[in-house]
Order: C-alpha cells, then sequence, then structure tokens
C-alpha cells in the first residue's frame, strides 16, 4: 500500500475528490494547510498599506490505497489539479507497513 499526499490549489479541490471518485477513491482525509515554494508568496493591500503574504493557503489530500491504484491515483490528480501556474502544488508517496481500522481490528487492505 501507498500513502499519496497531495498539496493543491484549494479552489481545485472538489474537481480532485470528483475525478477521484470516477476511479473508486473515495476514502480521503483533507486538511487546510499554508505554504509556499517557488511561489514565495504575494504582496497584497490592506487600507492602504502594502504588506507581504508569505505562506498561501492550500489544500492537502492524503490517500492510502493499494499499490496497483497508485498510478492511476497520481495521473487523475495531477490531470485535475494542473492549472499550468506557479503554485499548482507537489504529490508525496510514500509507503505503508500496516493499516488497523479502529472500530473492527482489521488490517491493511481490508482496513483500507
Amino acid at each position: 500500500m501507498k500513502k499519496v499526499e497531495a498539496i493543491i490549489k484549494p479552489f481545485k479541490l472538489d474537481d480532485v475528490r470528483e475525478s477521484l471518485a470516477e476511479i473508486g477513491i473515495t476514502g480521503m482525509t483533507v486538511s487546510e494547510v499554508k505554504g509556499f515554494g517557488r511561489q514565495k508568496g504575494h504582496t497584497e493591500l490592506y487600507r492602504g498599506a502594502e504588506y507581504m503574504v508569505d505562506f498561501l493557503p492550500k489544500v492537502k489530500i492524503e490517500l492510502v490505497i493499494q499499490d496497483d491504484l497508485l498510478d492511476q491515483a497520481i495521473d487523475v490528480i495531477v490531470d485535475t489539479a494542473r492549472t499550468g501556474k506557479i503554485g499548482d502544488g507537489k504529490i508525496f508517496v510514500t509507503d505503508v507497513e500496516r493499516v488497523i481500522r479502529i472500530r473492527t481490528g482489521e488490517e491493511n487492505e481490508e482496513a483500507v
């Protein structure tokens, strides 16, 4: 199993969720996060004063999926979340050694 963490622009969340549901991925965890990379924030005006916004709002989607869905899930996220502009986000993939469903005690694939 793999854990996929995708950091995307907030307005793309619903599109990504719907696209993942179309390939059979319905379980996910979503967090509102802030960060910056090459985008390096931007300046805004507030009451006539200009100030720097370093951390930009993003959304982090976390999925734990079986290995055979990995490439398809990544393709869906990339295709759906891409705007072609800086700050589209990143995807991180890590191995998952063990999953346990607390309610039933099921483990690994059965728990996902």
